[in-house]
């Protein structure tokens, strides 16, 4: 190991404010994954709210829409009125409404309390990483970001397990409850032990384009879920995303003429920055769709309850806790290119294996493809993220993790949303033959999701035994159509990664690592927000 000759500009508790950035962090995590056991419990009639396939969808993308939507303001904020102070405020905040979304009473009810969820994790995730960023060395960035992303593993592996559990012997809302400890705990520790900081020469507060954002990217996924359950030849849908791509070129157009952007989009020109983002996006979009599918394969077509379903995530979780830490010194050893281009080869792979899970596929087969999907990501995300951050200044750190928080956040809602679309489309296909002799109400139930036929199925009698395979084997086609598209989006991560991230540098070489350095390399002017 080289001993580094200039002296370490890091925090002295640096690896223990780390370790409250993790908790923190934790509860962010803890409630997707939670989320994804409780799903079917939750499109339970009688044990749940009876969710549609749709709104259990916008269960999940209520929350990620307003967290990506307000990432960047909340850098901005983060950066300009103290990361601590907007850390604690985001988890109390996230308390809160994980109580509202305990005692939700019905399934729009959730949906709205899990948006008030997003705004709080709008400030929690840029807050962490951005304190990162100011109380490391940057020669010990790298590790501490590692670390950062196995926290994600972490919280993947306790939440289903957790969940599960706490689904065996209570109410859905239960899950939810489990985030409040966690805050509590959170906030003690960062008042404790994290010190303020902040930039000394903040820009305004874009309002214009945190506007358009949020306007554009709701469109966006709104069209998407629409065209996945009625079609995309309703004006519901196509017209919705037309207008989402205007939105957004709006917002494009916006940032690239005002002085203080949210967003400086010119940063995108810098190889380095715009191929870590879209590996970022890419393999989120990859990932969390199949997740999305896989819940519903685990505790449907197999029956496993939500422990057990849950249980079967720990392999994703331990890959990323395991190798996620060790990623820096992979990437000193052979270039954020290589690794991050082999890490989603990996993901890939992963997800290609779904293309061939039937309904009697051994279990350990599902386990191992976890596994390899999360040794995948891990070395993905601290690569690509530490590229991002160290383009910018420790001052703007929060504007950098807004970036890369919101593109992961992005990434995912549009995964959930398009694959589950996808799922959507071809299951009411294949399943609408044996459906046909059906009343209208009980048809329309069991053509909208496979939760819906096998509560059909319920009420049917003996008869119910042949609904449920014929639903079982059409979505097992579905996820197969799906399993599809995501090793393609994968894919196209790893392509992104070969082409455009930066190989391991000469011995001896010096490389500018600053925006404005990369940036000259280029022939970029960027914006001077100072």
């Amino acid at each position: 190991m080289d001993v580094p000759t200039a002296e370490n500009t890091g925090h002295p508790r640096r690896w223990a404010i780390l370790a409250v950035l993790v908790i923190s962090l934790l509860v962010v995590v803890l409630d997707n994954t939670v989320l994804n056991v409780a799903l079917r419990t939750i499109a339970d009639p009688d044990e749940g709210l009876g969710a549609s396939q749709s709104q259990l969808a916008w269960a999940i993308n209520s929350y990620t829409l307003v967290f990506a939507g307000l990432l960047f303001t909340a850098g901005i904020l983060a950066d300009r009125l103290g990361r601590r102070i907007t850390l604690n405020v985001g988890l109390v905040l996230f308390g809160l409404a994980s109580l509202v979304s305990a005692y939700a009473q019905t399934a729009d009810q959730l949906i709205w309390a899990r948006a008030l969820m997003g705004l709080g994790a709008a400030a929690i995730m840029p807050s962490t990483l951005s304190i990162i960023s100011n109380v490391f060395d940057p020669r010990e960035r790298g590790r501490a970001i590692g670390v950062w992303a196995g926290a994600v593993g972490l919280g993947v592996a306790i939440g289903p397990i957790v969940g599960g559990l706490l689904l065996e012997h209570f109410w859905w809302g239960s899950v939810f409850l489990i985030n409040v400890p966690v805050v509590i705990a959170g906030v003690v520790l960062v008042s404790m032990l994290v010190p303020e900081s902040r930039d000394p020469r903040p820009g305004r507060i874009d309002i214009v384009g945190v506007l358009l954002s949020i306007v554009g990217l709701t469109l966006l996924t709104y069209g998407v879920i629409e065209g996945g359950e009625n079609g995309f030849g309703r004006p519901e849908a196509w017209g919705t995303l037309v207008a989402s791509v205007a939105v957004l070129t709006a917002f494009i157009l916006y940032e690239r003429r005002i002085t203080f952007p949210s967003l400086d989009v010119k940063l995108f020109g810098i190889p380095q920055f715009s191929a870590s983002v879209g590996a970022i996006g890419l393999v989120f979009f990859a990932a969390m769709g199949a997740m999305f599918f896989s819940a519903f394969y685990l505790q449907l077509v197999r029956g496993y309850g939500p422990l057990a379903s849950g249980a079967l995530f720990v392999p994703f979780a331990v890959a990323q806790m395991v190798f996620a830490p060790r990623s820096a010194a992979m990437v000193k050893r052979f270039g954020p290119k290589l690794v991050s281009t082999v890490g989603l080869l990996l993901v890939a792979a992963g997800l290609a294996g779904w293309m061939v899970v039937g309904a009697t596929t051994p279990i350990w087969v599902v386990g191992a493809l976890f596994f390899l999907m999360g040794v995948g990501m891990a070395n993905v995300m601290p690569p690509a993220t530490e590229a991002i951050m160290s383009v910018l200044p420790r001052e703007k750190a929060g504007v950098g993790s807004a970036v890369s928080n919101t593109i992961r956040q992005i990434g995912g809602a549009l995964g959930v949303a398009a694959l589950g679309a996808v799922v959507s489309s071809s299951y009411r296909d294949d399943v609408t033959t044996a459906t046909a002799g059906l009343p209208d109400a009980a048809r329309e139930v069991a053509r909208e999701s496979i939760s819906g036929a096998y509560g059909v199925a319920a009420q049917a009698g003996p008869g119910g035994d042949a609904l449920i395979g014929a639903a079982n084997d059409a979505f097992i086609t579905a996820m197969h159509y799906a399993s599809i598209g995501s090793t393609i989006f994968a894919l196209l991560g790893a392509l992104v990664a070969a082409i455009w991230l930066p190989g391991k540098p000469p011995a001896g070489a010096s490389a500018p690592t600053t925006a404005e350095g990369l940036a000259e390399e280029q022939g970029i002017a960027l914006v001077d927000a100072s």
